[in-house]
């Protein structure tokens, strides 16, 4: 059984800050992301928000179940390959990152999972003890030894995933810019119930003045 303590302790936060969990910016689907992803982000200078930052985003974290990938398959899903391949094009070695809460996680024991996963994509995958929303130091950590990347804040990440309660709650709690992609890849009657409550909550909160907040690094 895949449990995710890391999530259901969060959900004490969420309750009392429920913007943790809402995205900057959102996609109906991995392929309409726009390239590059500062473009995404735009946006979010000119929404009422007092604190304005400069979006400068050098690097992406990956989702990899329901946002370019069926949670069963290593492979990217076909209608997705080219928006894939330019996105590593934009965003090469190692500031491409997946984070999934299957592969590479304490769900993949041994590693297997992410192994395939990295052949299969070509991208690393990063290897972390705590679940999505709680591995933001582990994240931080991995573009610290590699410099290369030129990261020095999280606000030059962005989170791109499929999840409010884990990928977007990540991107606020560790101070990154958070990409929604709504509708996954999975069909909205096969998704868990907790996806499809995710599908009316954002709308629910944005309808009621919630904003994602202006990334500030706690690391910082």
């Amino acid at each position: 059984m895949n449990l995710n303590l890391s999530a259901s302790l969060n959900i004490f936060k969420l309750l009392a800050r429920p913007s943790l969990c809402l995205p900057h910016a959102t996609v109906p689907t991995f392929d309409d992301l726009p390239l590059p992803l500062d473009k995404a982000f735009a946006h979010a200078q000119s929404q009422g928000q007092s604190e304005k930052r400069q979006v400068d985003i050098k690097a992406v974290v990956l989702d990899k179940d329901d946002c370019f990938a069926y949670p069963d398959s290593n492979e990217v899903h076909g209608p997705y390959k080219q928006r894939f391949e330019a996105l590593r094009a934009l965003y090469p070695g190692r500031r491409l990152l997946i984070v999934s809460n299957t592969a590479g996680s304490s769900y993949d024991a041994d590693g297997k999972m992410a192994v395939a996963v990295e052949k299969a994509t070509g991208v690393a995958v990063l290897s972390h003890r705590v679940k999505k929303p709680g591995c933001g130091s582990e994240i931080m950590a991995y573009f610290r030894e590699h410099p290369e990347t030129g990261v020095t804040s999280p606000s030059h990440i962005a989170i791109v995933g499929d999840r409010l309660a884990t990928d977007m709650m990540l991107a606020n709690a560790m101070g990154s810019w958070g990409l929604w992609v709504k509708d996954g890849v999975v069909p909205l009657q096969q998704k868990s119930i907790f996806s499809r409550v995710e599908r009316n909550l954002a709308p629910f909160l944005l309808s009621r003045g919630y904003s994602a907040p202006v990334p500030t690094s706690p690391f910082e």
